[in-house]
C-alpha cells in the first residue's frame, strides 16, 4: 500500500467497507437450505411491494392530483399505488411477527431487528400523509380526524395535517427517503450477519443436547390381556 493510498479518505473508506461487508456476503451465490421455508419469503415480498410503491408514487407525483383523479390511466396508477401499500403493510406485519417469534435478534442480530421494527414505525406516518394528500373528500375527513388526534397527543403544533403542501412534502420526499434509507441499512445488516437460523439448527451447532424421545410402549400380547383380566 502506497503512502498516497494511505492518506486517501476514499481508499480508507473502501477498505473499511470491504472489511465490514466482503463481496461474498454482499452478493452471495448460495443460501442455507432453510431459507426456502415460507416464513423467509415475506421479507422479499415487503421489499418487492416497496419497489412498486416507489415506482407508482413517482409517476403520481410527477403527474399531479388532476391526472390521478380524472383520467383512466391516472386511476390505474393510483390503484396500483394504493394496493401496493396495502400489500406492503400486510406482508411486513407477517414478516415482523414471524421474526419476533423466531427471535431474529439472536447471534448479534439486534440491529437487524431494530432497523426492521423502525421501518414499520416510520412507514405508518408515511401512509397517513399519503391518505391526507389525496385531494378528495376522504383526505379532508381523515386530516380533520387526525388533526384532533395530533392535538390530543400534544404534537399538533409540529404538523398541520390540513396543509396539503406540508403533508405532500412529508409523503413524497422526507418519509420515503427515511424508509428507503432504513431498509437499505436493514438489508446490509442481513447480508453481514446472515439470515437467522431456526432454533433447532442453532442448538445443534452449539452442541445443546436434544430431548430424548419418549420410550415406546411395548405391544400388548394375549398373555398380558389374560393377566389383566
Amino acid at each position: 500500500m502506497s503512502a498516497v493510498e494511505e492518506r486517501s479518505w476514499t481508499g480508507r473508506l473502501r477498505r473499511r467497507a470491504v472489511a465490514a461487508l466482503p463481496p461474498e456476503k454482499l452478493l452471495p451465490d448460495k443460501q442455507p437450505s432453510y431459507v426456502a421455508s415460507w416464513i423467509y419469503v415475506f421479507g422479499v415480498l415487503s421489499l418487492s411491494a416497496l419497489i412498486v410503491i416507489i415506482a407508482s408514487g413517482t409517476i403520481l407525483a410527477l403527474k399531479g392530483p388532476t391526472w390521478w383523479h380524472f383520467t383512466g390511466v391516472g386511476h390505474f396508477f393510483n390503484s396500483i399505488h394504493l394496493w401496493s401499500v396495502e400489500l406492503f403493510f400486510f406482508v411486513m406485519v407477517i414478516h415482523l411477527w414471524g421474526k419476533y417469534w423466531m427471535a431474529a435478534w439472536r447471534g448479534g442480530r439486534a440491529r437487524v431487528w431494530i432497523t426492521g421494527a423502525v421501518t414499520f414505525l416510520v412507514a405508518i406516518p408515511c401512509a397517513l400523509t399519503g391518505y391526507v394528500s389525496q385531494q378528495n373528500f376522504d383526505a379532508q375527513w381523515i386530516s380533520t380526524q387526525a388533526k384532533d388526534a395530533m392535538n390530543a397527543a400534544g404534537i399538533g403544533a409540529f404538523f398541520n395535517l390540513l396543509n396539503f403542501g406540508q403533508m405532500y412534502s412529508w409523503h413524497v420526499l422526507l418519509l420515503p427517503a427515511a424508509v428507503v434509507g432504513i431498509v437499505i441499512a436493514h438489508i446490509l445488516l442481513v447480508r453481514k450477519h446472515g439470515v437467522v437460523p431456526p432454533f433447532v439448527l442453532q442448538d445443534k451447532a452449539a452442541g445443546t443436547p436434544q430431548p430424548a424421545p419418549p420410550p415406546a410402549e411395548p405391544a400388548a400380547t394375549a398373555a398380558d390381556g389374560e393377566r389383566s383380566l
